[in-house]
């Protein structure tokens, strides 16, 4: 059984006309349709935790509606907050940085959260809090299909893989997605990277070469040609 809020039964549904389709019958276009409205009916008016209450607007994601590959950080800071867009900070600058070294833009890719509203002074959100917001994000994933996941950071990584191991032992190989703890959730699947999260980067510049390498096994996988003094 499913346990994602429920949207309007028309946010699920194929739009008429369109163009070529997924196999669970979505296009690029029906799945952003379903994505925008979904927002619009179940995260921007979300008040089921305490981080609603200073928030100037919910962070749903941006990006393409179905990537082959999706970024998932914990959740937004001041500047997303204030833009309503995630991971347009300086961690996002860099996180642009790194798509672009990838060979990809912003729009071939998708980028969201754990947890959609901004903790307070930018602290790591509670298990609680992930718990409550994290059914949004399965229901994005589930329209998104992307084949690779690269979650940024240990609450991402951890959540997403329902494990407590250590980010710096989970980062640097694959993990299929979803685990066993979410099997029940009807997820697609998909291939999953850890990797460190860019603000973590910004503080530890030095282990930049360590998230390179994830991300060259995420472009070997997509058949992404590496650069070749990447």
């Amino acid at each position: 059984m499913r346990h994602w809020p429920r949207a309007e039964a028309a946010a699920a549904q194929p739009a008429a006309g369109g163009g070529a389709s997924d196999d669970d019958g979505l296009s690029e276009a029906d799945a952003a349709k379903a994505l925008e409205e979904y927002d619009q009916a179940n995260v921007r008016g979300c008040a089921k935790c305490v981080l609603h209450e200073q928030r100037t607007q919910a962070v749903f994601g941006d990006g393409c509606a179905r990537p082959e590959l999706v970024f998932v950080g914990e959740g937004p800071g001041a500047d997303e907050d204030k833009q309503g867009i995630p991971f347009v900070g300086r961690a996002g600058q860099l996180l642009t940085k790194m798509i672009e070294a990838m060979s990809l833009t912003r729009k071939q890719v998708y980028i969201c959260n754990i947890v959609k509203c901004r903790p307070p002074g930018n602290r790591t959100p509670t298990e609680e809090e992930m718990n409550t917001c994290s059914p949004y994000l399965y229901w994005q994933l589930s329209i998104l299909r992307p084949k690779v996941i690269v979650t940024l950071g240990r609450p991402a990584s951890q959540t997403l893989l329902q494990t407590k191991t250590p980010i710096s032992r989970l980062r640097g190989q694959f993990h299929d997605f979803p685990p066993p703890g979410l099997m029940d959730e009807g997820l697609p699947a998909a291939k999953l990277m850890p990797t460190f999260h860019p603000a973590y980067l910004l503080r530890s510049p030095g282990e930049k070469v360590k998230a390179w390498e994830d991300l060259k096994q995420v472009m070997a996988f997509l058949g992404i040609p590496i650069p070749p003094r990447g």
